[in-house]
């Protein structure tokens, strides 16, 4: 029994003091750092307007009207841009559904836009890894610019602005592609006075 004990004991003792450090303190230690350096986005970078939230700066949302910057395709179901099922297609490249997929989306961006000949941006005609990208490049917000002016019954020059405007460099100046956040692009065109934590 001695013996047992002896074993036992050790084990019980490195599984508390376990579960207290990495169940308990570590958790809240990471907890109230990020409360304190980051409560915007530990709080889930929740967008604002007029006190009411609209949505989240991280987490990508469906725009289908003309007069609005569209976003990504999402690859989550059972609908689009669900945070509980994030994840990419896992169609590779050369796959007969997503070479449909990205023809229709093309077919889609033309009949929306007849007018506009430009290259079509690959970020708007396929989904991300995560399904939920909630920014779109310079290249796929300056290609929508003239259906939303035409939609907006505003010069494609405004517009364009607008995009300069709210443009987010390179992390660091040298991580990433510049880019735009479409909900917040969106808010934005309606004029919004957008709140986006403290």
């Amino acid at each position: 029994m001695n013996s047992f004990l002896q074993i036992v004991r050790p084990a019980l003792s490195v599984f508390v003091l376990l579960t207290i450090v990495a169940g308990v303190a570590y958790p809240l230690l990471v907890t109230g750092v990020a409360q304190a350096a980051f409560p915007h986005a530990a709080n889930g970078s929740i967008v604002t307007v007029d006190g009411k939230a609209v949505g989240s700066s991280l987490i990508g949302q469906s725009f289908g009207e003309p007069k609005y910057f569209w976003s990504r395709p999402s690859a989550t179901s059972p609908m689009a841009n669900n945070g509980v099922a994030s994840g990419g297609s896992n169609l590779n490249a050369n796959n007969p559904a997503l070479l449909d997929a990205v023809k229709g989306r093309i077919e889609a961006l033309r009949a929306a836009d007849p007018g506009n000949t430009a290259p079509v941006p690959v970020d708007l005609v396929t989904a991300s890894g995560s399904g939920l990208d909630p920014e779109i490049s310079l290249a796929a917000a300056i290609y929508q610019a003239p259906r939303i002016a035409k939609a907006r019954g505003i010069e494609a020059a405004a517009v364009q602005a607008l995009i300069g405007q709210q443009t987010e460099g390179r992390w660091l100046g040298i991580v990433g592609e510049p880019r735009v956040n479409v909900l917040l692009m969106n808010l934005a065109l309606d004029g919004k006075t957008v709140a986006q934590g403290r």
